[in-house]
C-alpha cells in the first residue's frame, strides 16, 4: 500500500483574524519572531534598550546615540519601514501570497482589500517578495537535479519595434532564463542568469551545489557536458532520445517546480518585467522550500 502523503496544515482566514484582531497584535507578534531572545538595537545589537515613555512600539539605546539616544521602533530596519500601511495590512497581503500555490496578483489583492490604489497592492507585494528571498541558503547535497527554463512570451507575438534580433520567436528567443538546482525531497535554489552557456551554468551550479553531492542530474544540454570534471557523480537524460528517466536519473523534480513557476506566470500575474523576475522566483522559491513548515507565516515574517 502506497504511504500517503502528510498534509501540511496552513492557517485559515478564520485562524487568521483570531491570531490578529488589531494592530497591537501584528506588533507583538512582530516582536516575538524579530527578537526571540528580546529586543535588541538594530544598529549596535544592543539588549539594554529602554522603552520610549509615551510612544508605544518604540525603544531607546543609549550605547550607540552620541550625544543623545538612538530611537527605533518595531519596523525599523524591515521591510514595513516607511510606510503608511498598518503592519496589519501587510500581515494580510502576506497571508494572501503565502497561501495561494500560484500566486495572488496585485491586481486580485486591490479588489479583495479595497486599497487606494493597485500601484499600493503592488509595491507591497513587491516589498514582500524581497523578504522571501533567500540569502543565508546551504549548498545543496543529497540527489540534485539541475535544468533551466525560458519564461515570457515569443519575440514574433510582440509589437514589432520590440522583437529585437526579428528572429521567429521559437526556442528561447527573446525571453528571461531561469536556472535551478532541487535536491530530491528538499529545497530549491532558482536564480535569473543572463544566458544558458557552459560558463553561466556552470558558475551557478558551483555557487548552489556541493561538490559531494550523491548524484548530479541533468539533461543532455551541451552546457552541462563537462560537469563530470567538478561532479564525479554526473548523470544526464537525452530527452533528445526519448529518455525521461532512467533508473534514479531524471529531471522530474526540478520541472515540477518549473510548471508551479509557468502556471503562476500564465495564470495568475499573465505578465512579468526581466527586471522584477527574480522578486517572482523567490516567491516561488520560498513557498517551494516551505511546503512542509507549518510556521510558513512565521518564517516569511523572520526574513521581512
Amino acid at each position: 500500500m502506497a504511504k500517503k502523503t502528510k498534509l501540511i496544515y496552513q492557517m485559515t482566514v478564520r485562524e487568521w483574524e483570531k491570531a490578529f484582531p488589531n494592530e497591537d497584535a501584528c506588533c507583538a507578534y512582530l516582536v516575538g519572531h524579530r527578537w526571540p531572545a528580546g529586543v535588541a538595537c538594530p544598529r549596535c545589537g544592543a539588549t539594554n534598550v529602554g522603552k520610549h515613555g509615551t510612544m508605544p512600539w518604540h525603544w531607546q539605546c543609549y550605547a550607540c546615540g552620541s550625544p543623545t539616544s538612538y530611537r527605533f521602533s518595531h519596523i525599523t530596519g524591515t521591510i514595513f519601514e516607511n510606510t503608511n500601511k498598518p503592519l496589519r495590512d501587510w500581515f494580510r497581503v502576506l497571508h494572501l501570497m503565502l497561501t495561494s500555490k500560484k500566486g495572488i496578483s496585485a491586481l486580485q489583492i486591490y479588489r479583495m482589500l479595497g486599497f487606494g490604489s493597485y500601484k499600493t497592492a503592488w509595491y507591497m507585494c513587491h516589498r514582500l517578495r524581497a523578504g522571501m528571498q533567500d540569502r543565508d541558503f546551504k549548498k545543496l547535497m543529497g540527489i540534485v537535479e539541475v535544468d533551466e527554463t525560458f519564461v515570457g512570451g515569443k519575440a514574433k507575438n510582440r509589437h514589432k519595434d520590440k522583437r529585437g534580433d526579428g528572429s521567429g520567436g521559437t526556442g528561447g528567443a527573446g525571453k528571461a532564463v531561469v536556472a535551478g538546482a532541487v535536491s530530491r525531497k528538499g529545497n530549491v535554489v532558482a536564480r535569473v542568469v543572463d544566458n544558458v552557456r557552459a560558463d553561466t551554468l556552470t558558475s551557478f551550479i558551483r555557487e548552489t551545489v556541493s561538490t559531494k553531492v550523491s548524484l548530479l542530474c541533468t539533461d543532455k544540454w551541451v552546457a552541462y557536458k563537462h560537469l563530470h570534471n567538478e561532479f564525479p557523480q554526473h548523470a544526464a537524460v537525452d530527452h533528445a532520445k526519448g529518455e525521461y528517466v532512467v533508473g534514479a536519473v531524471h529531471t522530474q523534480t526540478i520541472e515540477g517546480f518549473w510548471s508551479l513557476v509557468k502556471r503562476g506566470m500564465v495564470g495568475t500575474f499573465h505578465k512579468v518585467s526581466p527586471k522584477y523576475l527574480p522578486l517572482y522566483v523567490a516567491e516561488f522559491q520560498f513557498r517551494y522550500n516551505n511546503r512542509m513548515n507549518e510556521d510558513i507565516f512565521g518564517e516569511a515574517i523572520r526574513g521581512c
